[in-house]
């Protein structure tokens, strides 16, 4: 099911990529134009293996920490894994989950951007004319060799900062809006789960407010993590936003926003349908 939501999602996320990176891509439709005209339908889908290899190995981490996290205050406050968590204790959760998967995650995500921002298609009899990159494996080992284990984990930071708010805000506003549509009092609502409708309506919607949180980092991460492609532009975290602002406006921040929203809804709908569907399952 996530690597279904990664293959769907992933044209609208190269556009994202492309118009968050590279300033030559002045808008949406502008970027799907001409990336249709100079790379065809594949320039969408460079570097899609990446997360699709991973996707499933995050996400484990993601919901593992979460739910392992909610159990861990649940004992500490109640004595009990069965007692209902406060906000406070999902919101916590989910930022522990947001956080561990960095550690899986930011090497397969900067392969998976370097690959999308790659502009130049692969043919031509003269091999200096191709891409830096040849593919995925080629792409990891390339960092490895060049900028060291560190380079793997660049923008690390600001993808922690993206995924730990983003993931916090995803599941409190999934267990609010659960907890809003589902009848009874409180008690009732924590044993009772919600009917698909609820979830997959606030499953969208916990999507749209995760990105809504996590677009600025987004940004940054990119940046970062593109930056040295062609020329170094960044010293550093704090200078990439300092720069980015001053040379676009805040405005730079949410780029992209819309395409993050449209994307979410139906992939964290079908989301929490199964990860619903194996909790009951267990």
């Amino acid at each position: 099911m996530w690597a279904f939501g990664v293959a769907v999602g992933y044209p609208l996320d190269t556009v994202k990529v492309r118009i968050q990176t590279q300033r030559k891509f002045t808008g949406v439709w502008q970027c799907i134009h001409t990336t249709c005209r100079t790379e065809g339908v594949y320039g969408f889908y460079k570097g899609m293996s990446m997360p699709l290899t991973t996707v499933s190995v995050s996400s484990s981490v993601v919901f593992g920490t979460y739910k392992n996290a909610l159990q861990l205050f649940r004992q500490l406050r109640f004595k009990s894994a069965d007692a209902p968590s406060s906000k406070l204790e999902i919101f916590l959760s989910g930022l522990a989950g947001g956080i561990a998967q960095v550690s899986v995650m930011s090497p397969a995500d900067i392969v998976k951007v370097r690959l999308q921002c790659q502009t130049e298609p692969y043919h031509g009899s003269d091999f200096k004319s191709w891409p830096k990159y040849k593919g995925p494996i080629h792409c990891f080992c390339t960092i490895a060799r060049e900028e060291g284990v560190r380079g793997l984990y660049k923008g690390a930071g600001a993808l922690a900062l993206r995924d730990g708010p983003s993931f916090a805000t995803y599941f409190l506003v999934y267990n609010t809006v659960c907890e809003w549509l589902s009848p009874g009092n409180s008690s009732q609502k924590a044993e009772r789960k919600p009917n698909w409708k609820v979830v997959m309506l606030a499953g969208g919607l916990s999507g749209m407010c995760g990105w809504c949180v996590g677009t600025p980092m987004d940004v940054i991460k990119a940046r970062l993590q593109t930056d040295g492609m062609s020329k170094r532009r960044y010293r550093g975290f704090f200078h990439c936003i300092k720069e980015s602002v001053r040379n676009e406006g805040p405005g730079i921040l949410f780029k992209g926003l819309a395409l993050n929203c449209v994307r979410a809804f139906p992939v964290n709908m079908a989301v929490f349908v199964m990860y619903e569907l194996v909790l009951s399952l267990l």
